[in-house]
This record gives C-alpha cells, structure tokens and sequence, in this order.
C-alpha cells in the first residue's frame, strides 16, 4: 500500500492502483474518544470527494465522515460496525472504513502527505 494521504477534516486514504482505502486518523480517533458506533455508506453508493460518507460516534460527540476522494464504494469495514471500539485500537490500519474505486487520481494530489498532516495537527487542528 502507499503512502497515506490526509485531508483538514482527519480522513485518510491509501491507494493501491485503482482502490482507495479510507479512515479516520489517529490525531480524529483520539479526539473522539472511545468510539461507540459507526455507520459507513452502502457498497456501490458512488461518492463525490467532500460528500458526508459515513458517521462515527463517541461517549463524546458524533462526527461525519467525509469522502477525501471521488469513487464508488466497493467494501465497508463490516468488522468495525460490529465492534466500534476497534477504531480506538487501530484507526489508521486495520480499522478501515471502506474502499471506494479512484474515480479522479489527481484529487489524491490535492490532500496533505504525512509530514504536512502532522504539521497541521500539531498547530492545533480543528
């Protein structure tokens, strides 16, 4: 898999050739806290980057989940809806949300690498 790519609302998405594996960062998860329910979109609902894809929720708040890419969805992470607390454990690797098919590659170069995320949560990130 490559690289992560990240956005200002604490997505993430790893690509690997034509899918994109999307979840919340670790900076987002501890945010929320103990997470305590998520909703992820339905396989084949297609999605237009920016677009409100799935919900998670905490003892703390709720928060949407926005599509950092364009795509069609092409799995959801069953295993996290069965127990959300999972997203505590592992937010960016095996508590993925879902994969979508990459509609539109060069909105992948428009998200923040690594470095740059850090830098923008370290600023103290909104």
């Amino acid at each position: 898999m490559s690289d992560k790519k990240f956005t200002k609302d604490h997505e993430w998405v790893a690509i690997d050739g034509k899918t994109g594996t999307i979840g919340i960062s670790v900076y987002a998860q501890e945010q929320l806290g103990d997470v305590v329910f998520v909703e992820l979109p339905a396989v084949g609902k297609v999605l237009t980057k920016g677009d409100q894809a799935a919900v998670v929720e905490s003892v703390k708040a709720a928060s949407e989940v926005y599509a950092p890419i364009s795509g069609k969805v092409t799995a959801i992470n069953q295993a996290i809806v069965d127990d959300p607390a999972k997203i505590n454990q592992d937010p960016e690797g095996a508590s993925w949300f879902f994969k979508i098919e990459v509609n539109n590659s060069s909105e992948i170069s428009e998200l923040m690498d690594k470095k740059s995320y850090d830098s923008y949560t370290a600023g103290g990130a909104h």
